[in-house]
């Protein structure tokens, strides 16, 4: 697997002179196969420059979405696969008991916050809650799992070409609790 991250930021995207080294959108990973596929681990800011870069190639683009904070989803509507016409472009995000994703997202990505509806998109787009047990995308094997953080939120296990990666950028184990207590022996993967 090859990792590139395009964005890496918490909550507001930051570019400046100051964030040239260390860059200043907010979170996007991508994650890509030997055999080419990609899988991009939310959709930040980030994401508008990895769509740039994806432009002209061609299959599926797979889009796991921890959770729906605008820190995670704000470049969902510069994403240039989904303006591709002969695209295929899975949305994946963490399961609700009230609303079905496209509910969720169709919050953000409908006027007055944004020009352009989910509907409206040219892209053949696919979305799905995740679930809580192994599946395979392509060359991924993608697990997730409920994590500690508002709303609903996931993190990622993905394991291809011999490699694994754990993402959870979002994750606070003692919201709640009332006093910190001894940190317990957690192992994310063995």
């Amino acid at each position: 697997m090859k990792l590139t991250l395009w964005g890496t930021r918490g909550s507001v995207a930051s570019a400046g002179p100051e964030t040239v080294r260390y860059g200043g959108n907010t979170s996007c990973v991508e994650v890509r196969a030997a055999d080419g596929s990609v899988l991009v681990l939310d959709a930040g800011t980030g994401i508008r420059r990895l769509g740039a870069a994806l432009r002209g190639e061609s299959g599926r683009v797979d889009v796991l979405l921890t959770h729906l904070h605008m820190d995670h989803i704000q470049g969902l509507g510069f994403f240039d696969p989904f303006f591709e016409q002969d695209r295929e472009v899975h949305l994946w995000g963490p399961p609700s008991t009230t609303e079905a994703l496209r509910e969720r997202l169709t919050r953000y990505l409908s006027p007055p916050l944004f020009p352009v509806r989910l509907r409206e998109l040219p892209c053949r787009l696919v979305l799905h809650d995740v679930p809580l047990e192994e599946l395979e995308i392509g060359p991924f094997r993608v697990s997730a799992a409920l994590v500690c953080h508002p709303g609903p939120t996931v993190g990622y296990r993905v394991t291809a070409d011999g490699a694994t990666l754990a993402y959870l950028p979002d994750h606070e184990p003692a919201l709640g609790l009332g006093s910190m207590p001894a940190a317990p022996d957690v192992r994310f993967c063995e």
